[in-house]
């Protein structure tokens, strides 16, 4: 039986792809579990009595009493909520493609 290599080659190139993939997927995976309090108290201060009082005195403020390179997208109404949902919608993908992996339905 003939060596065919351009096959080998193939499923090489193949195989250090995903294991790039795998690699950098486990090092994002880290990043965000780190943060995760962080992550919590972020969107436990979305919507919270804190966060109404906090945008009540910036749009008191605003735009001559605050310093300047100061910003508040964290008191904007959809910016918090974005990243919310997008997390969550992570978070059903990575459930989704665990079972797939773990059924063996790659």
């Amino acid at each position: 039986m003939p060596l065919n290599v351009e096959r080998i080659g193939e499923m090489e190139s193949i195989m250090n792809e995903c294991s790039r993939a795998i690699g950098e997927l486990g090092e994002q995976l880290d990043r965000l579990e780190a943060l995760r309090d962080k992550m919590s108290a972020l969107f436990g201060y979305y919507g919270s009595e804190a966060w109404y009082e906090d945008r009540e005195a910036w749009d008191s403020a605003y735009p001559e009493n605050i310093p300047e390179g100061v910003t508040a997208g964290v008191l904007s109404e959809d910016l918090v909520y974005d990243e919310i949902a997008e997390f969550r919608e992570l978070a059903f993908r990575m459930i989704e493609s665990g079972t797939d992996v773990l059924k063996n339905r790659l």
